[in-house]
Order: structure tokens, then C-alpha cells, then sequence
């Protein structure tokens, strides 16, 4: 479904990066090549190692490979070797970040040197979804041309009932594939 396709994984930090392990676990099983980058906030919530043996690569966490040599993560490389730049969970911070050009961390550089499709799948508490600067964010990103993945309404960690949940796996899956009609 998937074969040699190259997609990135943004990882942001919000309850349904716990997600994320499936969604790579499906990535991989449609035989897609997977690079997870992390945001510094994301690795409280799912694991380096459990990501990066999944996706069989090391994951990324910061613009720094190793400090004392000055090896880096060179986002401009990342951004042209994706096919797809898919971020989720993406948190209410990720995307003002990405909808205002500001670069905090890999995952939003890599974000301003994309030249691939780009879907970000929104994944927060009721109140942070509808507030308006976080609807604004998403106005903003469909307007720069982001394929803004609607949260359903659901349950969600804070008990409260309405939007703000992360798509499934499954379907953020068909979402990718869904680029790539003909693969």
C-alpha cells in the first residue's frame, strides 16, 4: 500500500502519543520507511525505544545527534527526503508553532522545510480545541495548504465529551495511503 514510501512522523506531546506505537507498528506493516521525530514534550508520554524499534531507525529528538562532535539532524535534508510530513498526536503548541513559523524544536523545522504533503491530526482537551486561537491555528494551517485531520468527538482522558480526540491509527493510515491513490 505503502512500499518505499518515505514518511515522517511528527510526534508531539499529548496523551495520544501512546497512538503513535500502532500507527508506526501499521506504517511499517505497509511497508513504508518510517522516521519518528519527537518533540521534547512527547517523550513523557511514549518512549524513544519503543518508537525507534519499531520503526527500525533511530529516533529524533532534537537538532543535535551528538554534542561534543557536532553532529546534527539537518531539517532541510529530512524535510526533502519525506514523502509526507504526518504529525500526530499534534498538540495545541505544535500547531500555533507550525501555523506562525516558529521554530522551537526539530519537528517544526522540519515543518518549515517540507516540500511534501503535509497532515497533522489534532489531539487535546475539549477547551484547548475550541478555544479560538487553537481554531485559528487550523484556519491558518488549511490556508497554507496543511491537511487538517478533524478531531471526532469522543471521550477524552479528562472526561470530558466532545472533539479534541486523535483519529485512530487505522485511520490515519487511510489518510496517508489516500495521498498516494495509485501505490
Amino acid at each position: 500500500m505503502l512500499a518505499n514510501r518515505r514518511i515522517l512522523l511528527g510526534v508531539s506531546g499529548s496523551i495520544a502519543a501512546y497512538k503513535s506505537a500502532a500507527l508506526v507498528r501499521l506504517l511499517i506493516k505497509a511497508e513504508a520507511e518510517v522516521q519518528v521525530i519527537l518533540t521534547p514534550s512527547a517523550s513523557a508520554f511514549v518512549t524513544p525505544l519503543t518508537l525507534a524499534t519499531l520503526s527500525k531507525r533511530p529516533v529524533l529528538q532534537g537538532f543535535l545527534q551528538d554534542e561534543k562532535s557536532g553532529v546534527w539532524h539537518n531539517h532541510v535534508d529530512l524535510g526533502l527526503w519525506a514523502d509526507v510530513l504526518l504529525v500526530a498526536p499534534a498538540s495545541a503548541n505544535t500547531l500555533g508553532a507550525m501555523a506562525n513559523g516558529l521554530c522551537p524544536n526539530l519537528l517544526a523545522a522540519v515543518y518549515l522545510s517540507a516540500r511534501c504533503p503535509v497532515l497533522v491530526a489534532p489531539a487535546m482537551d475539549l477547551d484547548m480545541y475550541q478555544h479560538p486561537a487553537t481554531q485559528r491555528n487550523l484556519a491558518l494551517l488549511r490556508q497554507d495548504g496543511v491537511h487538517v485531520l478533524d478531531s471526532p468527538a469522543g471521550e477524552l482522558a479528562s472526561g470530558l465529551v466532545g472533539p479534541g480526540r486523535m483519529l485512530e491509527p487505522e485511520q490515519l493510515l487511510a489518510a496517508v495511503a489516500g495521498l498516494f491513490p495509485n501505490s
